[in-house]
């Protein structure tokens, strides 16, 4: 657990130093690397001997949240090796000086940090905290090209997710209002673990209506609809290693914060009055981020807008009570979108433009364009990758529950395949405009992450069935 925080921490201060030489992208990566394996090691002793609660009652591990630590370590580690020769040409290409590539080192370590800390803190203060705290980082990355649309972009996420993270913080307050008259004044009120034993005896209305608060405070984080609109401009403006691990990892971890704190609402109520929020909240996000997808220019525009459907989808899943769908969809996203954000980097570079209609002939580089006309493919459910069966699996819980929102969903995903399809194919084929880049691109990740997707569409091994199965089961 020392080892999973420390690291990224102490990562973090070193490159705040050594950030701009030449070694710092190596170092960046090591860190990374053995944030992961202590993941691994803390997930395998959670499997083998159950639930923890440790450093004074501060931290807890179950099979929910340390599944999400070991994906964040894993997408966090790829992205590092993306990031290393996509760095070193954005230092040729835009003059990055050496206080911005120590900035962006540092601060990617921090973000790390941040989410790490919020899906293994127990005390939920802390994930408030660690909620703000993932915000700051970021919105430091966002702008680090210090060009005035980065800026405009930048203090838009700030003052969005700000005004969303007072909404939590408001919430987070009303749930200790009601569980201090049970569990007492001081800093066990706020302890998850604690509040999920007594989560029957809390006051059902102060839950409820904290809960409002919570989903529109953490939804702002991720990604639902009205409070969406920094997404795209975050992803569009920043470098694309952080669009990567924003999409790949932070719209999951503030995900995970509204789920655990619909375990206790839905404890305290008795009815389904979360889950229909998040229902609510889910369809409204998908349908509308689907249909604005057919506005874009931008690449990464575009694929903001599809990370937005896609976490739509998620909350929807959680709604309606498909855990094991939306647990796997939150997977095979993560892999997915950050392959895709991986081959959009190096393609933008090579043709020197964001503009769709200016990127032609991606496929002479074949680890680009292949990388991103297979991802694009994957995104947009079709078998047999992983996404088509979580969505799969999704639509027909859907079908049996709420068959209702069933055509709402098809029409969401036929619009967000004919907008994305359309706009790939011409960027992956025709003749191609670009310039050779210094430092060869990366391909390892974006096919390693591919080659994920591709096994967990065919074949989803046992033990991480098990995993995603309990997962789901702690959920409710």
């Amino acid at each position: 657990m020392l080892a999973v925080l420390g690291l990224p921490l102490a990562g973090g201060a070193l490159l705040a130093l050594w950030g701009h030489e030449k070694w710092a992208p190596e170092l960046n990566s090591a860190v990374s690397f053995c944030t992961f394996i202590a993941a691994i090691l803390l997930a395998w002793k959670v499997l083998v001997s159950g639930p923890m609660v440790v450093l004074n009652e501060q931290f807890f591990i179950d099979s929910f949240n340390v599944f999400l630590v070991v994906l964040t370590a894993f997408v966090a580690f790829t992205t590092t090796l993306f990031s290393r020769p996509y760095m070193r040409n954005e230092a040729l290409l835009s003059a990055l000086s050496n206080y911005q590539l120590r900035l962006y080192h540092s601060m990617y370590q921090i973000f790390c940090f941040t989410m790490l800390l919020a899906l293994t803190t127990n005390n939920l203060g802390i994930l408030w905290v660690a909620m703000e705290g993932a915000t700051l980082a970021t919105v430091l990355l966002v702008s680090l090209y210090r060009t005035r649309a980065s800026l405009e972009a930048a203090w838009k996420y700030f003052i969005l997710c700000g005004v969303g993270i007072a909404q939590a913080l408001f919430g987070t307050i009303l749930i200790y209002f009601a569980s201090e008259k049970v569990l007492g004044a001081g800093g066990a009120a706020l302890l998850w673990t604690h509040l999920d034993a007594a989560k029957g005896s809390l006051e059902p209305t102060v839950l409820s209506i904290a809960f409002v608060f919570l989903i529109v405070g953490y939804g702002t984080k991720v990604g639902l609809v009205p409070l969406h609109s920094w997404l795209p401009d975050a992803h569009a403006e920043g470098p694309t290693p952080v669009s990567a691990v924003l999409s790949g990892l932070l719209l999951n971890v503030a995900l995970y914060a509204v789920v655990r704190c619909k375990i206790l609402v839905e404890g305290a109520l008795h009815n389904r009055f979360a889950d229909d929020l998040m229902i609510g909240f889910g369809l409204i996000t998908v349908l509308t981020a689907a249909f604005l997808l057919w506005r874009q220019k931008d690449i990464k525009r575009l694929f903001g807008y599809s990370s937005i459907e896609h976490m739509g989808l998620m909350t929807f899943a959680f709604g309606i009570g498909a855990n094991f769908a939306g647990l796997l969809h939150m997977t095979v996203h993560s892999l997915t979108k950050s392959a895709i954000f991986f081959s959009v980097g190096h393609a933008v570079q090579h043709s020197g433009t964001q503009a769709m209609e200016a990127i032609r002939g991606l496929v002479r580089l074949p680890a680009i364009g292949w990388g991103l006309m297979l991802g694009a493919l994957a995104i947009l459910g079709m078998p047999p990758f992983g996404v088509f069966a979580s969505e799969f699996l999704i639509l027909t819980h859907a079908m049996q529950s709420h068959p209702w929102s069933t055509p709402v969903l098809l029409v969401a995903l036929g619009v967000a395949f004919a907008s994305i399809f359309g706009k790939v194919q011409s960027m992956v084929w025709g003749e191609s405009a670009g310039k050779a880049l210094p430092h060869a691109q990366a391909s390892l990740p974006i096919l390693l992450h591919l080659a994920l997707v591709l096994l967990l569409g065919l074949y989803i091994p046992p033990y991480l069935a098990r995993w995603y199965s309990e997962a789901a089961r702690l959920i409710g």
